[in-house]
């Protein structure tokens, strides 16, 4: 009964290819809205909006005149306080608009950022210099941005060295990368609450298995005490790594799938060689 009043239905209407585009568009705009503000402050903003609306037709409906008043008054204000509240997040969004749109260079970009991690995260490991960086993926870490000190600077190797230098006040703290520019900085992580963990993990390794557990982002972790490097996604831990097994452990936790397969292959030749 149902398929056949939605086949009457697109019977009686002049439904073309148009219109699919039309909605395709439009699901694809909300989509993205809606995965840039997750993890953010701004998705209780949406729901209070959500609520004003929903109080707007409410009282439309049920003849509620000084609610409906008020409301009709005050909404365009609630709009302008709206974009000068997101000013910034909304240039952000026309910039994410902006971006290659090749696979191919967002993957040969991925693989140089990788590289200047990893330079980075072996010369602080030599150094026993304690370091934590989180790669952000699909959710986002705008909550825990927001806890550190603003930086949005491009990545660079010379930058993160600055960065955990002991020196400066910002090395006690969290790294927290988007895309090719690193967020912030000093950021404070929650930590694990897993009972089956190691004693001998610290607190820097705990905070990075617990912003895995609660988000799809991917951390690196130098140890202050032992100059070891680990990696960890998903709430699970990868110890005792050099740089050729961290660049092939990011390259999958990443799915680069091309660059892993290449570092891979590079990885059994100099096996082979040593041998």
């Amino acid at each position: 009964m149902l398929v056949q009043r939605v086949a009457d239905f697109l019977r009686a209407t002049e439904f073309s290819w148009l219109d699919v585009v039309d909605i395709l568009i439009v699901a694809v705009i909300i989509y993205q809205l809606l995965q840039f503000i997750r993890g953010t402050h701004a998705v209780q903003m949406a729901l209070g909006g959500l609520v004003l609306v929903t109080l707007y037709w409410t009282s439309k409906w049920a003849d509620l005149e000084t609610v409906n008043w008020l409301l009709r008054t005050f909404m365009p204000y609630v709009v302008f306080g709206i974009i000068v509240v997101f000013q910034s997040e909304i240039r952000k969004v026309l910039a994410h608009l902006g971006k290659a749109p090749f696979p191919w260079a967002s993957t040969r970009k991925t693989e140089e950022l990788i590289d200047e991690m990893i330079l980075a995260s072996t010369k602080l490991a030599s150094q026993r210099t304690g370091a934590i960086m989180v790669l952000e993926r699909e959710m986002g870490l705008r909550s825990y941005i927001e806890t550190g000190i603003a930086l949005d600077a491009v990545l660079t190797y010379d930058l993160l060295i600055s960065i955990f230098n002991p020196g400066t006040p910002l090395h006690d703290g969290a790294v927290i990368v988007q895309g090719n520019r690193v967020a912030a900085a000093a950021c404070f992580l929650p930590l694990t609450v897993n009972p089956e963990l190691s004693r001998t993990l610290g607190s820097r390794h705990r905070a990075a298995i617990g912003v895995t557990e609660d988000t799809d982002a991917v951390a690196i972790v130098v140890s202050e005490e032992t100059g070891v490097i680990s990696l960890v996604s998903g709430g699970r831990i990868r110890r005792e790594l050099d740089g050729p097994s961290l660049k092939q452990a990011l390259l999958e936790a990443l799915a680069v799938e091309e660059t892993a397969e290449a570092a891979g292959a590079a990885r059994e030749a100099e096996a082979a060689r040593d041998k």
